[in-house]
């Protein structure tokens, strides 16, 4: 499985390859497919375990060619994980037109 096999866009697919990421974890190989469908989920998983890109890599996807502005909220629980979020986020978007 590949995250090109997810049917992710080729600008968020480029933010991928950028980060070193080549296969996806099992949490995004269960939860990106669905997300990108559109249907709630709620993950959980261990530290490090990629929840951030199983969520965030959807969130963009969508994004994508869509009108400029606030279009998407992520709520997290504390600041220093609002900034790793912000972080992650940022590089998968990288090559998408997006701002984070």
């Amino acid at each position: 499985m590949t995250f090109a096999s997810l049917g992710l866009k080729e600008p968020i697919l480029r933010g991928v390859r950028d980060v070193g990421y080549e296969t996806p974890t099992e949490i995004q190989a269960h939860a990106i497919p669905k997300i990108l469908r559109g249907q709630d989920l709620i993950g959980l998983g261990q530290t490090g375990s990629g929840k951030t890109a199983a969520f965030g890599l959807p969130i963009l996807h969508r994004l994508c060619d869509g009108p400029p502005g606030l279009r998407a909220l992520i709520v997290v629980p504390t600041r220093e994980l609002c900034v790793q979020v912000a972080e992650n986020l940022r590089l998968y978007a990288a090559h998408a037109g997006l701002h984070v």
